[in-house]
């Protein structure tokens, strides 16, 4: 399984920054951002035991919006 990288927190100082991952194979993302630990936040959505969640910033939506091109652009 191949995975490519959409990119980067542009902002990140640190380059361990969250990143957007598309797994061709299974047509889905893969998110790495920050653990959400929060009680109060964690509280308001329904999770089951089997998933998890995490925060990115709304910066990086980019990405996903530049695979949406790429699948529209028979040039790419």
């Amino acid at each position: 399984m191949a995975l490519r990288k959409l990119g980067k927190d542009p902002e990140s100082p640190s380059g361990g920054s969250p990143t957007i991952y598309l797994d061709e194979e299974k047509d889905s993302y893969l998110v790495q951002g920050w653990k959400v630990e929060d009680a109060e936040r964690l509280g308001q959505m329904d999770i089951p035991g089997h998933e998890s969640v995490v925060e990115i910033p709304r910066r990086m939506v980019q990405f996903f919006l530049e695979v949406k091109k790429d699948d529209e652009d028979p040039d790419v």
